[in-house]
């Protein structure tokens, strides 16, 4: 059975009091926030974010991919945004496969070889924190000079977000 018609009416309800419709385009805090797409995240609500105040994107594991780096040079070049701030969680799904392994379940299940494609699995998650900031700072040189990236994982048995990378601008 389909979800559409209960997001239907709840979007409905939503529409009813809603009153954000003459908000800036820009985000209202210089705020870009990358998470996982996990649904026990909801990062607007455990950073405190109201609509129109940040840019959240989401994708899995909250990878610093291509396109997650277009958002964000999208997000700072256009609309305003200096701080990026990376999230994972505990317990992500994307420890618990390899790319060479969802690569050939695909391929066994749909006969399409998708091994040129990257999923961007990991193994450790601190780990992974600091390959993404260190990815987003490495595109230095087609960012604004004055973003600051830090990183971080939450943990989505306590609601605790812990530092793993210290807010620091990137350098050119």
């Amino acid at each position: 059975m389909s979800e559409l018609p209960k997001l239907m009416e709840a979007n409905r309800a939503f529409s009813d009091g809603f009153n954000a419709g003459d908000l800036p385009m820009p985000p209202a805090r210089p705020l870009a926030v990358l998470a996982c797409m996990d649904a026990r995240l909801h990062p607007e609500r455990f950073l405190g974010l109201e609509i129109g105040d940040a840019h959240v994107v989401r994708n899995a594991g909250g990878r610093a991919s291509e396109d997650a780096l277009r958002s964000l040079l999208i997000s700072s070049w256009l609309l305003g945004t200096r701080e990026f701030v990376v999230i994972h969680h505990t317990d992500c799904g994307m420890l618990t496969f390899t790319d060479g392994v969802l690569q050939g379940s695909i391929r066994e299940k749909t006969g399409v070889d998708v091994s040129d494609m990257e999923f961007l699995s990991f193994s450790d998650l601190d780990q992974s924190v600091r390959d993404d900031v260190e990815r987003i700072r490495n595109a230095a040189k087609i960012l604004p000079e004055d973003i600051s990236v830090s990183g971080h994982v939450y943990d989505v048995k306590t609601g605790i977000l812990r530092e793993v990378v210290a807010p620091a601008l990137v350098e050119p």
